[in-house]
């Protein structure tokens, strides 16, 4: 397939437009429309997961304890992620047949679609155990959005960028990820703020769902911009953004797909022990106001930017493995003494968000992507989507139901247990790595 037969959307012509003088598209260009598509997948995900523990509980299963409950819409939470890989071999196959623009239309549209939907989901009063199924539904459409909302962005920013700054360009997509943070836990934190609590739970908590529909157009274009470009498709002719069937590239690159889906661990691990498991043993285990600690993890992601940013620099320095190992090691000391930060106060809860982020950044600055190059280039595309879809299933799709049921029944101090099977696995995958690459080198 070429770029001249991608099917041809409402959106993607009206993206054709804005390239049809046929110019190229630069390296910041991309990074832009990286970054957009990035910062709305990640609000969507932020706005499920502080309803995960804010909504959801007292609305769809009010019939549980508020743990109980919790742990409940963590179950559902994690649905998404079971969820991605399937929409990534579903979305390749329609990327192979219609093209990257039809895919990422149709993905996108899902996305928003299956979030507006939550906006609109009964409670548990009005049509019993019905709310749940819902949820669980729209939840697991937003997961198979979400493996099919692949778009390459990231590869091809990675192959424009110059050599000496693969670091700086590996970083620009995950800047999404604090951004959609800070933007969600501001909203609700307005929200919460500005209403009483009967009107939060009754309708107040809707509206960002709404706002993430709003979002997800934005961000189809910003992205479609870029797809549809001359590059793009030369690129896609020349098979280095070829999606290969999703069979072929298990069988041959199934070792690579594993060593890439666990050396991430750490920062994935990471990523949930710091935004959506402290809001919920804060929630249910102490008095402090939920919109305190809303602001904390909005500050706190503003200086994971600065920390994702800082991890660009290092890596073109020191190397991205050698960044990512550092990384792991750093956040298993951390996660010595990190449960003794949350369980001591506001104060404490400030320090932990505060160390846990600049720690986060700079692992997840560097975790997109990691061994992808050592994919053959035909099928490095569909490679590096199975690759991420799995890193965030065992890395942090199960991660704020186990933290919490581990807090909850062992202490708080167990839930360091986590963080530290994550640094382990990280450092041991880069290890096998190296080994392998070792071998085939003699």
């Amino acid at each position: 397939m070429t770029g001249s037969t991608i099917s041809t959307t409402d959106a993607e012509r009206d993206a054709r437009l804005v390239n049809s003088d046929g110019h190229g598209v630069a390296p910041g260009e991309i990074a832009i429309g990286v970054i957009i598509g990035r910062t709305s997948e990640f609000f969507d995900f932020f706005v499920y997961a502080i309803a995960s523990v804010l909504v959801f509980p007292k609305l769809v299963f009010p019939f549980l304890d508020p743990l109980a409950g919790t742990l409940a819409s963590f179950a559902v939470f994690a649905l998404a992620f079971l969820a991605r890989p399937v929409g990534t071999a579903i979305f390749t196959a329609i990327d192979r047949a219609y093209g990257r623009g039809a895919k990422l239309t149709v993905a996108l549209f899902l996305l928003g679609g299956s979030t507006a939907a939550i906006a609109f989901l009964p409670g548990h009063a009005a049509i019993g155990a019905g709310s749940a199924l819902l949820l669980a539904l729209f939840r697991m459409g937003q997961g198979v959005a979400l493996g099919g909302s692949w778009d390459g962005l990231a590869s091809l920013l990675a192959l424009n960028a110059p050599r000496d700054r693969r670091g700086w360009y590996a970083m620009i997509p995950q800047l999404g990820a604090p951004l959609g943070l800070i933007v969600a836990s501001l909203l609700f934190a307005f929200l919460i703020w500005a209403l009483p609590a009967e009107d939060f739970l009754g309708w107040g908590w809707r509206y960002p769902f709404f706002v993430a529909f709003a979002i997800n157009v934005v961000a189809l274009f910003a992205r479609l911009r870029i797809v549809v470009t001359p590059d793009y498709a030369r690129l896609f002719e020349r098979r280095t953004l070829h999606p290969a069937p999703v069979a072929e590239t298990v069988r041959h690159e199934w070792r690579v797909i594993v060593l890439g889906a666990f050396a991430p661990l750490a920062s994935f691990a990471m990523f949930h022990m710091v935004t959506v498991y402290p809001l919920s043993w804060v929630f249910l285990f102490t008095s402090e106001s939920p919109v305190r600690f809303l602001l904390i993890e909005a500050a706190a992601a503003a200086l994971g930017v600065g920390a994702i940013m800082l991890s660009g620099r290092l890596a073109d320095l020191y190397g991205r493995r050698n960044v990512l190992a550092g990384t792991a090691v750093a956040i298993a000391a951390f996660s010595g003494f990190a449960p003794q930060l949350l369980g001591a106060g506001e104060a404490g809860e400030a320090a932990f968000m505060l160390v846990g982020f600049v720690l986060l950044g700079l692992a997840f600055g560097q975790s997109s992507g990691a061994l992808s190059a050592r994919f053959t280039l035909a099928r490095r595309y569909t490679g590096s989507a199975l690759t991420s879809d799995l890193a965030w299933l065992f890395g942090a799709g199960f991660a704020p139901l186990a933290a919490l049921w581990i807090s909850a029944n062992y202490g708080l101090m167990a839930s360091g247990a986590y963080l530290l099977s994550g640094a382990v696995a990280t450092l041991a995958a880069l290890w096998l790595n190296r080994e392998l690459g070792q071998q085939q080198e003699v």
